[in-house]
């Protein structure tokens, strides 16, 4: 900036504002301006004057733009907030899609059996810590829901109630060591014990124990409960995909591939009463 001052620019420019001011004072003072010095002075104040109209157009196109970018920014906002909302309304959507899909399939599951009085929940939390996968619903006492409650998918049977509070349950899955359900072939009629494994846990699978060393007990060959205990009758629990020996080859045993996805389930049905289980309750 210090340079311009001292450039031969502005002391031309200088001169010519100071022999502007001089014929101004003059006109001011006899009271009007001869041809020649207006001709002079409109060759002068021309270029400024279109200088002057050119920065005040270019001022203006300035604001209007910057009026036009603030209206598009607010239109911008505005339209995101509709993309938002309707992305909500498409979850809403989804989640009933699921739900109705869900409850279908109970509906099935109740009409083939009338005497099932059934709580639909969902999970709302999944152990990690837990290498049996147990899991916790939003459905508890204050639901009719109580201790030993089968807990099944319309795939099959999923577990039992463990724990329960007003609104809430802990479920403790068939892959786990600490439960117990009658079960048979369907093909053979062997009857055994369908209980939790550490190791086949791992994998998503569990045990059907004391199957006699004559049975015919193939891959394939879907297991049900017996019932006459916490569990209803015929109830799928899942699929043999291995038959071995056990310890000392008294007897054999299944791995069983359940039908239920337990690792990946959202929703469940907690069936709360059905024809036996009052007894098995007042037997305790």
């Amino acid at each position: 900036m210090g340079d311009f001052f001292k450039s031969t620019r502005f002391k031309i420019l200088l001169g010519v504002l100071i022999l502007l001011l001089f014929f101004m004072l003059r006109a001011a003072y006899t009271g009007g301006l001869s041809p020649l010095i207006s001709q002079a002075l409109g060759l002068i104040v021309t270029p400024l004057q279109r200088t002057s109209s050119a920065i005040a157009d270019s001022v203006g196109g300035f604001f209007q733009r910057y009026t036009y970018v603030d209206q598009i920014a607010k239109q911008n906002d505005q339209l995101q907030e509709e993309v938002n909302q309707l992305r909500a309304q498409l979850v809403e959507l989804e989640q009933f899609r699921q739900e109705n899909a869900s409850l279908r399939e109970f509906l099935d599951i109740k009409q083939k059996n009338p005497d099932f009085a059934l709580e639909p929940a969902a999970i709302v939390a999944r152990d990690p810590n837990d290498r049996f996968y147990s899991i916790t619903v939003d459905k508890g006492t204050l639901d009719g829901v109580s201790l030993r409650d089968p807990v099944i998918s319309p795939e099959g049977l999923v577990g039992v109630v463990n724990e329960v509070g007003l609104n809430w349950a802990k479920v403790l899955t068939i892959l786990d060591v600490g439960v117990n359900a009658g079960a048979y072939d369907v093909r053979t009629r062997d009857i055994g014990i369908v209980t939790g494994d550490i190791h086949l846990a791992a994998e998503g699978m569990c045990k059907l124990s004391y199957l006699p060393r004559e049975s015919g007990a193939s891959v394939g060959d879907l297991v049900v409960t017996t019932g006459g205990g916490l569990f209803p009758k015929d109830l799928v629990i899942g699929k043999i995909s291995d038959v071995a020996f056990d310890k000392g080859e008294v007897s054999l045993y299944a791995q069983i591939t359940p039908t239920a996805d337990i690792r990946g389930l959202t929703d469940v049905m907690i069936i709360k009463s059905f024809n036996g289980q009052e007894e098995v309750q007042d037997d305790q």
